[in-house]
């Protein structure tokens, strides 16, 4: 089992995951919040040679399910350079959260969207990386928030490669029990590839996406820990930075007692 955390020292994840005594690392490798291009990371060789396992976070302006094409063209696009961008420094996928439409937007046709990532790139040779596509916590016509949806959306990516990465947190905001969660999104997807283990600051069902600390949030930190015993893939901790060298702690002394 492969615990550790995302980075907050993106120029050197590799040191940063080493000081928390993390087995994998999650970074980013553009600003998370604009269109920037990545550029080759300047430790690319020693990201790639450490037995440190390194996943990427895409940006969050992605939205692939958009029916605006001034947004879905450039998501596109971004997904392609960033897949590409993970798989130079040997990362094992490239994590991309599932968007949506618009109000009043069939969810049909951001789904539609979704199959076509996957198609296009298809003819270019695929992607480099699994693309992981990650459950969200909010949004009435989001792909991916509630497990309804994701079967849905797996009816049409399932086939062609998509990997799937699974937020506590975000299921938890999102209206979704905890309870049996692995057991029912693996009869969807038929496979986790990442856990994102947070805990949340909000109620259930809030559809508010603000992570905790795993003993202090409104998720019985039991339920978490039972996740990462059945879920059978790496877990990632998104918590505050504040308590999350104790949340590693916590998880490896729950996890191996």
């Amino acid at each position: 089992m492969r615990i550790g955390a995302h980075v907050r020292q993106d120029e050197d994840p590799i040191g940063y995951g080493e000081r928390l005594c993390a087995d994998v690392v999650q970074m980013f490798l553009t600003d998370p919040q604009k269109w920037n291009r990545p550029q080759t990371h300047p430790r690319t060789e020693e990201i790639r040679d450490s037995p440190i396992d390194v996943v990427v976070h895409s940006s969050y302006v992605i939205n692939v399910a958009s029916l605006n094409n001034r947004l879905r063209i450039p998501s596109r696009n971004a997904v392609a350079q960033q897949a590409r961008a993970a798989a130079d420094i040997g990362a094992f996928g490239l994590v991309v959260h599932g968007g949506h439409v618009r109000d009043g937007e069939d969810v049909r046709d951001g789904i539609a969207n979704w199959r076509k990532l996957f198609e296009r790139q298809a003819d270019k040779g695929g992607f480099p990386v699994p693309i992981l596509i990650e459950n969200t916590a909010g949004g009435d016509f989001a792909m991916a928030r509630h497990f309804d949806a994701i079967d849905r959306l797996w009816q049409e990516v399932g086939d062609l490669g998509a990997g799937f990465c699974l937020d506590t947190c975000h299921a938890w905001a999102g209206g979704e029990d905890l309870v049996g969660v692995v057991e029912r999104i693996k009869a969807i997807t038929g496979r986790i590839d990442l856990v994102h283990l947070n805990n949340s600051r909000d109620d259930f069902g809030s559809a508010r996406d603000r992570h905790a600390n795993l003993t202090g949030g409104t998720i019985d930190p039991e339920l978490l820990a039972e996740v990462v015993r059945t879920a059978d893939a790496p877990v990632i901790l998104e918590t505050p930075e504040e308590g999350l060298a104790e949340d590693l702690t916590y998880l490896r002394n729950t996890i191996d007692g």
